[in-house]
């Protein structure tokens, strides 16, 4: 029987450079917002400095967002793939003004060793232009006066914390007892996890850091920094992930187990290390799912290069991992 070929829409440039155009007005914005040391709340306010600043950490991160979607659009290509251009998700004021990019894949994947080269190309390719920029970043930054930071277990935002806290409070209202005496607070700082990444680019480009001294970091180092976390989280094996086709193509269907563990260990930083892991938990939990769709011919071997491209991901994957990525420390 005769098949007929399904008609694609046809692309809609103008939409793919629309989303990109506001996703450069959002990131710009957000910039000013929450990482310019002096803040801007009018256009006047905006030096040109701090233009050049912003419009840095933007296309810094926008270059890296999209050589990530690139690479999964590429090789998808070369596979004989139907998908779409990079979509930009502007996210105007919140974060970093911006939910990153995503393509739309339209076919089934032909094969596993198809599936690892799709992949693995948008978190090699996002590394590939974040590491530069991250090392240009770090030499152009400065090392300033910065107080130790000791880190408690559990975290100070844990949820075990936070479950100490309001269980201190409800014991104050019931037993009436006076509320503990607050601290006054003269600041609030963002403070990055550091990965073995970050560690190692740091001694590179700037030498050692000395107890009681910090990075005071050029802009497109904090872009650098957003994309290195885009890359631990979608290198996590779990569902459709980009992690998560890795494992696929390596183990088939055990690989939801894999995918699993993941999600104790996420539980397990939310509760005891930072609750901000708890957001991911649910994505990956209850959007991404454990499961992975059938590749088209399942008894095609994994090639040999692909296991060695699928092992260089999972070291790209430890040396991007950070269990605390932000936290805010009052001063």
């Amino acid at each position: 029987m005769d098949t007929v070929p399904v008609a694609r829409p046809a692309p809609r440039y103008w939409v793919h450079l629309l989303l990109l155009v506001l996703t450069v007005g959002t990131t710009f914005t957000s910039y000013l917002l929450y990482f310019h040391f002096q803040r801007p709340y009018s256009p006047s306010e905006v030096s040109p400095d701090a233009a050049l600043r912003a419009l840095a950490f933007s296309l810094s991160l926008l270059a890296i967002l999209g050589s990530h979607e690139m690479g999964h659009y590429l090789l998808a290509r070369i596979h004989g793939v139907d998908t779409s251009l990079p979509y930009f998700i502007p996210l105007p004021v919140l974060g970093v003004g911006t939910l990153g990019a995503v393509i739309r894949i339209r076919d089934r994947i032909p094969n596993r060793n198809a599936l690892v080269d799709i992949g693995a190309a948008g978190p090699l390719a996002g590394l590939v232009v974040a590491l530069p920029i991250l090392f240009w970043g770090l030499a152009h930054s400065t090392v300033v006066d910065a107080p130790s930071l000791p880190l408690a277990f559990p975290g100070d935002d844990s949820l075990w914390a936070y479950g100490k806290e309001l269980f201190a409070w409800v014991m104050e209202k019931i037993t009436h007892a006076p509320p503990a005496p607050e601290e006054a607070i003269r600041g609030v700082h963002t403070v990055f996890g550091d990965s073995l990444l970050m560690q190692g680019l740091t001694r590179l480009a700037v030498g050692p850091v000395p107890e009681g001294k910090d990075v005071l970091v050029h802009p497109v180092v904090i872009a650098g920094w957003f994309g290195l976390l885009v890359t631990l989280l979608n290198l996590m094996p779990v569902g459709q992930l980009d992690g998560g086709h890795l494992a696929y193509a390596v183990m088939g269907n055990r690989a939801r187990w894999v995918g699993r563990a993941v999600a104790l260990v996420l539980l397990f930083l939310t509760v005891f290390v930072t609750a901000s892991w708890g957001l991911w938990l649910l994505v990956t939990s209850k959007l991404v799912g454990f499961g992975h769709p059938e590749v088209v011919e399942p008894r095609e071997p994994l090639s040999l290069s692909r296991k060695i491209i699928c092992a260089l991901c999972l070291l790209a994957l430890i040396g991007c991992a950070m269990p605390i990525p932000l936290r805010q420390v009052v001063s």
